[in-house]
Parts: C-alpha cells; sequence; structure tokens
C-alpha cells in the first residue's frame, strides 16, 4: 500500500468545526494574492517589488501555513509562516522562516479590533519586531512590519506590503 504523502497529511480541508470563529482570523486569507512590496533602509532608502503569497489550511484544520515570496526568485528563497490557534490561550502562535535569508522569528497573534497584530522576537535578541494587518478586505489588505532595537521607544518601519487576492480558478 503507497504511503501518503507528507503533504497531504499536512494539509486540511477548512477550519476546525469548534473553533471556526477565531480560526478565521488568519482563515480569511486562505488562497493566492498578488503582493507589492516596499522595504525601508533606516537611511531612509527604500526599495520594491512584487510576488505571491499563498495560504492554506494544515493540521486538521488548526492552523493555516503560507508560502510567501519575490516574483523571479528561486524557490531556496521562499519563506514561510506556521500558524496555529491556541484556544487555550485565545491567541495564534507562529514560526516565520526564511532559511536562505537567515530569518527565523516566532510571534504571537491576536485580532485587535478590525486589525490582525503579531509580535515577536528573531534570533537578534536585542531586535523586536511586529506585523500588523490592517484595511482587510475580502480581497484586499495592508500588512506593515516594524522593528524596535530600543525596549520599544522607537519603532521603525521596515516593510510594507498590499495584497490583493487572485481570483479563483
Amino acid at each position: 500500500m503507497k504511503q501518503p504523502a507528507m503533504i497531504d497529511l499536512l494539509a486540511a480541508g477548512g477550519p476546525r468545526r469548534e473553533y471556526q470563529n477565531e480560526l478565521m482570523l488568519y482563515g480569511q486569507f486562505v488562497g493566492s494574492w498578488d503582493i507589492e512590496s516596499t522595504w525601508f533602509s533606516p537611511d531612509g532608502a527604500s526599495h520594491t517589488g512584487k510576488g505571491e503569497w499563498h495560504f492554506g489550511w494544515i493540521l486538521g484544520g488548526m492552523g493555516v501555513q503560507d508560502i510567501l515570496f519575490r516574483r523571479g526568485s528561486d524557490p531556496s528563497e521562499y519563506g514561510t509562516s506556521l500558524r496555529c490557534y491556541n484556544p487555550k490561550e485565545g491567541v495564534w502562535h507562529i514560526s516565520w522562516m526564511q532559511p536562505a535569508s537567515g530569518e527565523f522569528v516566532e510571534l504571537v497573534g491576536k485580532g485587535v479590533g478590525g486589525r490582525i497584530v503579531q509580535e515577536g522576537r528573531g534570533t537578534d535578541p536585542k531586535r523586536r519586531q511586529s506585523a500588523t494587518a490592517s484595511a482587510i478586505t475580502p480581497i484586499s489588505f495592508l500588512w506593515l512590519g516594524e522593528v524596535w532595537f530600543d525596549g520599544g521607544l522607537t519603532w521603525v518601519k521596515e516593510q510594507q506590503m498590499t495584497g490583493r487576492r487572485r481570483p479563483e480558478r
């Protein structure tokens, strides 16, 4: 008998029923998005790029995983987030990783008003990160990434992304 592929074991058809409302915080992004991104340097310079962000249900519907990449990049440069809901705490535990750049970040996410706020730390203990999704509609969103190195006195905008949902095929 053929063994199931790992990706088939990971994938789920939708949110777990008993937590469906809570799971839609990130579940609303399931599907494919075109991304326009701007990265900001500490010296005030910036550069832009286009990419794709794909979201899907995983782990029996208790999580959402994504793949994020710049168009034209090699798959070894892709990044992924694993987001799983913790019903005991009412928050999401999130791991972002992009091995090619050495970026590994642990965050906690929750809904705050009509926004999604994620905060946490990566491998640099002096660096704290925040990512906020706002202006969320069924077809678009704004994503803002900020960092600080001074105990939270000065948040610095590091990245801004706008997403536009791709039509389903």
